[in-house]
């Protein structure tokens, strides 16, 4: 089950990343993009295709979170940073190189060692909610660093929300798969508030700047968010030594440290 876990995911990731690119394109068609004018969004064919391809990799992700733990499944959505970053470039500098690959070498580090020590298990009410206000918070906090900022600084600021609002619906996912054929219907409308909230920061961030910094903040704070709440939150972490641990922390930073470098490579490049 783990192994078809994670090839859904994988194939998600791919998903994510093509998505990511047609979507950015329609957006970049649109001028000042706001809430009010989100519909016009649906005029653009290739921001359409990318919400076809997206839909697709949420139906994988659901797939994966259904069979594996939300640490296992959801850092591998941070497998769509190399592809989009390899997919945009023309021309391949070390810093960027060396930024895609410290960045995805921390989620594959971070993976292999929760598919080996991580324990399934089921979210209860009372832990979403302690989840949920943690995440609301986190996105408030996005939310008025993008409101003070602008260009790559904003893009980054909107996906680091997005992607805090992601890693509640990977845990929410779970919560509502593991519970069925029973609905958990306040699971359900978090879940939908959410990705809803996640997705226009997203799509705030493409008019911000490029989408590869926008995928590259938000898979990797996604899967760091989502790994936490499993580990800390759920208890899938029960067992799991002082060592692993803190290959996990070590593993996190390098996320975190490769998408800081790729922030400031766009930063620099676009003058933002």
């Amino acid at each position: 089950m783990v192994g078809i876990a994670i090839l859904c995911a994988v194939l998600a990731a791919g998903c994510s990343a093509l998505g990511a690119m047609w979507q950015h394109a329609g957006v970049r068609e649109m001028t000042d993009l706001k809430l009010t004018s989100a519909h016009r969004l649906v005029t653009s064919r290739r921001w359409v295709y990318g919400f076809l391809v997206l839909f697709a990799c949420a139906i994988l992700q659901i797939v994966a979170l259904a069979l594996a733990p939300v640490s296992v499944v959801a850092p591998l959505n941070a497998l769509a940073i190399p592809i989009i970053a390899v997919a945009r470039t023309r021309r391949l500098t070390g810093l960027l190189a060396v930024s895609v690959l410290v960045a995805t070498a921390g989620i594959v580090v971070f993976v292999t060692i929760t598919a080996g020590a991580a324990v399934p298990t089921d979210v209860s009410p009372k832990v979403a909610l302690q989840a949920g206000q943690l995440v609301v918070a986190g996105v408030l906090v996005c939310t008025v660093a993008a409101t003070f900022s602008t260009g790559a600084v904003r893009a980054l600021a909107l996906a680091v929300g997005a992607g805090v609002a992601y890693g509640l619906v990977a845990v929410l996912v779970r919560a509502v798969t593991t519970a069925l054929p029973q609905i958990e219907w306040i699971s359900l409308l978090a879940l939908a508030v959410s990705f809803l909230v996640g997705a226009w920061f997203i799509q705030l961030g493409y008019a911000a700047g490029p989408p590869d910094l926008v995928v590259a903040g938000q898979t990797v704070v996604n899967p760091i968010v989502a790994a936490w709440i499993g580990i800390k939150l759920l208890g899938e972490g029960t067992g799991m030594s002082g060592l692993t641990q803190a290959g996990l922390v070590i593993s996190a930073i390098a996320a975190v440290t490769g998408t800081v470098v790729l922030a400031h490579y766009h930063r620099v490049r676009v003058g933002a």
